[in-house]
C-alpha cells in the first residue's frame, strides 16, 4: 500500500519541493490551496499539468481558518502523514496583520490536531508542525540556539509560532499523538516569495543583468541569519517523521551571514564592484565603473521592523546525529542557485 501525505501550503516553497520530494517516495500527495480570485499554483504547476501525476498527486480547496473544511478533507483522504507547512509566514507583514497570522499560522495548527483527535481512528495519523527560528528571539552572548534553549519569540508570527510548537507538544503528551515539530532555521530557494529579502536581492540583481534601471531599498543589512536550501530541509521534514517516537528537531547548517553579505556574495558572482558609504539608515551602496559610480542599494527606514532579531544561529547536533543530517547546499551554492535561477526566468523579458 502507497503512503498517503497530505500537505498544508502546497503552493508555497516548502510544500512543492515536499510534494516532488514525496512522490518520489511514491507517496500519493494531496494537497490544501486557498480559494483566490489570482491563480497561485505557480510553483505546483509542472505537477498538476503531468498526466503521469494524475493519479498521484490531488489538490483540494480548504483553508487553515476553517475547521469544517479541514475535518472534511481529512476524514474523507485519512492520510498517513499530515505535513503543516501553511501559514501566513513573512514576519515583517505580522506585524501589520497579527490577529490574521495568529488564526492561520498558530490556531490552523490546533483546528487539525483537533479533527485528528475527533476522528479517534485505528490508523494513528502522523502530524509535523513547521516551526520557526522566530521562536528563539535572542539572548546575550551566542545566540546559538538547539532544542532546550529558551523560546522568546518577538514578532506576532514568532509567538504564532510558539502556540503551534506548545500546542503540537500538549497534544502529543496529552492524546499520545504521533505529533512532531521542526524548528527550522531560514530556508530559501529560487521558489522563495519575492518580499523575502533574499529573492528580493537576487531578483533585483537578475533584473540590473537584463538591463533595468532601479534602485534597491533595503531595512537591516547587519542582521545575520541561519541560511540553508529548502530542498535539504523539505528532506528532514520527511525523516522527522520517519522516526519511530515522536520528537522535536532543530534544522540548521549552524552558519551565519548578514544580509550585506548575501549582497556581496551576489556581486561577486556577477563580478560587480561595489562601494559601500555611510552608516546606519543612511547606508548606501554604488556601483564602480572606472571613474563612475552608481546608486544601486539604499537602507530605507519603512523596511525597518518594530521588533528585530539581530542574530541568529542554530545547532543542529540532535538531527545531525538521529536523523543523519548533512546539508547538500552550502551558503554559496544557495546564493547562486537562486541568482541564477532569476536571470533565466528573465531571459524571455
Amino acid at each position: 500500500m502507497k503512503k498517503i501525505a497530505l500537505i498544508t501550503g502546497i503552493t508555497g516553497q516548502d510544500g512543492s519541493y515536499l510534494a516532488e520530494f514525496l512522490l518520489k517516495k511514491n507517496y500519493l500527495v494531496h494537497g490544501i490551496k486557498r480559494k483566490s480570485s489570482s491563480f497561485n499554483t505557480s510553483r505546483i504547476d509542472h505537477l498538476i499539468e503531468n498526466p503521469k501525476l494524475k493519479s498521484k498527486f490531488f489538490l483540494h480547496y480548504g483553508d487553515l481558518t476553517n475547521t469544517d473544511s479541514l475535518f472534511k478533507i481529512i476524514s474523507s483522504i485519512v492520510p498517513d502523514e499530515i505535513y503543516n507547512l501553511g501559514a501566513q509566514s513573512h514576519v515583517g507583514v505580522s506585524f501589520e496583520n497579527p490577529v490574521y497570522t495568529s488564526e492561520v499560522t498558530g490556531i490552523g495548527s490546533l483546528r487539525i490536531l483537533e479533527v485528528i483527535r475527533s476522528l479517534k481512528l485505528k490508523k494513528k495519523i502522523k502530524f509535523y508542525q513547521a516551526t520557526s527560528s522566530e521562536l528563539f528571539g535572542e539572548k546575550k552572548g551566542k545566540n546559538l540556539f538547539n532544542e532546550k534553549s529558551e523560546l522568546n519569540p518577538k514578532s506576532p508570527y514568532g509567538a504564532a509560532k510558539l502556540f503551534s510548537h506548545h500546542i503540537t507538544k500538549i497534544y502529543r503528551e496529552s492524546y499520545n499523538m504521533y505529533a512532531t515539530s521542526g524548528m527550522l532555521f531560514n530556508h530559501e530557494s529560487p521558489r522563495r516569495g519575492e518580499t523575502f529579502v533574499t529573492r528580493k536581492i537576487t531578483m533585483f540583481f537578475a533584473r540590473k543583468a537584463r538591463g533595468f534601471n532601479e534602485v534597491l531599498r533595503l531595512g537591516n543589512i547587519y542582521a545575520k541569519r541561519d541560511w540553508g536550501h529548502a530542498k535539504d530541509y523539505v528532506e528532514m521534514q520527511w525523516r522527522i517523521m520517519q522516526q519511530k517516537k515522536p520528537d522535536d528537531y532543530v534544522i540548521a547548517t549552524g552558519s551565519t551571514h548578514t544580509v550585506k553579505q548575501f549582497i556581496q556574495e551576489v556581486c561577486k558572482i556577477l563580478k560587480i564592484k561595489l562601494l559601500w558609504k555611510g552608516r546606519g539608515k543612511s547606508e548606501r551602496a554604488y556601483e564602480i565603473k572606472g571613474k563612475k559610480k552608481k546608486l544601486l542599494i539604499k537602507v530605507d527606514k519603512k523596511y525597518f521592523r518594530p521588533l528585530d532579531i539581530n542574530y541568529l544561529k542554530g545547532d543542529a547536533s540532535k538531527a545531525k546525529k538521529i536523523l543523519k543530517y548533512s546539508p547538500k547546499y552550502n551558503f554559496k551554492m544557495l546564493v547562486k542557485d537562486m541568482l541564477i535561477s532569476d536571470i533565466n526566468s528573465l531571459k524571455n523579458l
